[in-house]
């Protein structure tokens, strides 16, 4: 251990009553068999978190434990210790007093690393305790690529000026690897996967070129650039993504990789033509983003019993419906990782493929080589599956083959666009699917949309303004004056939002639903039934959500309410 040893640690949590020296025997046993570190074995067993232990340790070596969310960093601050350091060294500067300045790291009795600091810098330094894994999200949230970029960005401008005959042209933009213009591409991929963003939005505007990233579902102004930048960096994205540089007035799309700080990201590109020029789009995948795990999914504890239930079955259907954006293909990733046993064939035909899994084989569609959804499930029929995943049924023909397969003894899993559970019930009606097969295939839906979580590093209690008391009160029937919001801090860039959780309903087809879809029921009948069935309506799970402080009123009339919920 860097902090404090082994030993002195289990004497400072016998003392504190967390653990005895026996307990504390085993989880040193159990340690050096996992080859973990003792703190995460502690966090693990739910004895103690890293900022208690933390805490704990800096009040041993009377130094102060601090937490990073509640600071504001000045840029002067930080150009003190540059990102590569920083990162190099594992340590945050928070701030300069009395001339001294403060800064984060995991291990304040290593003088070693404090006279590095004192010599990087030039005057003292107040080391000051925090989590480790904390002062590595503080360094990818408040080191923006800003600065370089407009740095690039100034090259770039020097080029175009000295070459404007040859742009008039059409040509002379370097596009080169170690170009201005490709550095400012790798800048702004690797800022927007520091900042967590799903997509980057490259829009012309008549005087300038907004860059805006989606975050947490949410579009952010990140910067604005020279329109003259436009041109080269959209023609080095499309050579990137294997588009056709010439072309600018039809939409095209393509994809490309790239690693940002050590991590690989890959790219879907999309651009279409606008009145002011090219627009593109870029959706980041992140590859080293940990497959989440029904738990974590925000299903509530009645609902994740009742879809871990409909995954034990031995073949049927199970759909996942809502919009473009709302976490469809994470619930079905989640889904296929505790179906991934060596017992079964599991194998997936997608479009694209976003995230690869050991002992699973997975198809991406192809349209040009004639592998569609529908073309690739009547394949894999053939290669003796227990599990299929279809990314999406979008027509009849796929929908058919989905059908048949649930009812020859395989488990089919996809996703299918309608607005709620009981709708695609329907939606499967317009894909010319009888009844009756609807009936004998489908075992059940889950409906969900993604809303923003309160940022736990400033949630705090507040009053609600009127229109979100009264949205609650009339879905739960109980009064209150305060909800959890956050205050905003540097952590969720003062937007008191940090994360998405999901909000789900989940229709479970029993014998009564059966009956009610044979006879052609209408929605409100089998929303009925549903209900009865054990499902909890979306607006009421988002309102349960608020109620356990998750999120807020206004998130869940932003992303779940219908006009029959307000």
């Amino acid at each position: 251990m860097s902090k404090i040893g082994e030993r002195e640690l289990g004497r400072l949590l016998e003392e504190a009553e967390i653990v005895t020296a026996e307990k504390y025997e085993e989880l040193l046993a159990k340690q050096k068999e996992s080859q973990k570190d003792i703190e995460q074995i502690l966090s693990e067993e739910g004895l103690i978190t890293p900022d208690e232990l933390g805490l704990l340790t800096s009040m041993q070596q009377e130094v102060s434990f601090v937490g990073l969310g509640e600071y504001k960093i000045e840029p002067r601050v930080l150009k003190l210790i540059p990102v590569e350091k920083a990162r190099e060294l594992h340590v945050m500067p928070i701030g300069i007093f009395n001339d001294v300045l403060v800064v984060a790291v995991a291990d304040p009795t290593d003088d070693r690393l404090i006279d590095d600091l004192k010599a990087k810098v030039g005057m003292p330094i107040d080391p000051v305790q925090a989590d480790p894994a904390e002062i590595e999200e503080f360094i990818s949230l408040n080191y923006k690529t800003g600065g370089d970029i407009e740095k690039e960005v100034s090259h770039i401008a020097m080029t175009l000026t000295s070459e404007a005959k040859k742009q008039r042209m059409g040509g002379g933009e370097d596009l080169a690897a170690d170009s201005p213009i490709a550095r400012t591409v790798d800048m702004l991929v690797v800022q927007a996967a520091n900042d967590k963003a799903s997509d980057i939005h490259i829009e012309p505007q008549e005087d300038r070129l907004r860059i805006r990233y989606r975050i947490d579902g949410i579009l952010h102004e990140v910067m604005s650039l020279p329109l003259d930048v436009h041109p080269p960096l959209v023609s080095r994205m499309k050579i990137m993504a294997g588009m056709n540089i010439a072309d600018r007035r039809r939409p095209q799309d393509g994809q490309f990789s790239i690693e940002a700080d050590g991590k690989q990201v890959d790219v879907r590109a999309a651009t279409t033509d606008t009145v002011h020029g090219e627009k593109m789009v870029l959706r980041l995948l992140d590859k080293s983003v940990a497959l989440l795990s029904l738990t974590e999914l925000g299903f509530l504890p009645h609902d994740l019993q009742r879809f871990e239930k409909l995954l034990h079955a031995p073949h049927g259907m199970i759909l996942l419906s809502g919009p473009t954006g709302s976490g469809k293909t994470t619930t079905l990733y989640s889904a296929l990782g505790q179906l991934n046993r060596d017992e079964r064939n599991i194998m997936t035909i997608e479009d694209p493929v976003e995230y690869h899994f050991n002992d699973i084989s997975q198809i991406q569609t192809n349209v040009q080589a004639g592998m569609t959804f529908a073309g690739g499930l009547k394949a894999l029929m053939r290669l003796d599956p227990d599990v299929i995943l279809v990314g999406e049924i979008r027509d009849d023909e796929t929908a058919g083959i989905a059908i048949q397969a649930a009812l020859t003894g395989h488990l089919v899993l996809s996703s299918i666009h309608a607005n709620d559970a009981v709708g695609v019930v329907y939606r499967l009606m317009d894909l010319k699917v009888e009844p009756f097969l609807i009936a004998s295939s489908l075992l059940g839906v889950v409906a969900q949309r993604m809303v923003r979580r309160v940022c736990t590093h400033c949630k705090k209690a507040m009053p609600a303004p009127p229109a979100e008391r009264e949205i609650y009160e009339k879905e739960l029937k109980e009064k209150r004056k305060e909800f959890f919001y956050g205050k905003g801090c540097s952590i969720c860039a003062n937007t008191g939002y940090r994360g998405r959780t999901g909000v789900h309903e989940l229709l479970t087809v029993t014998e009564e639903m059966r009956r009610l879809i044979l006879s052609n029921a209408n929605s409100t009948e089998i929303k009925a039934q549903a209900v009865k069935d054990g499902m909890v309506p979306m607006w009421r799970n988002a309102m349960l959500k608020v109620k356990q402080g998750t999120t807020t009123p206004y998130e869940a009339l932003r992303n779940v309410a219908s006009i029959s919920d307000i």
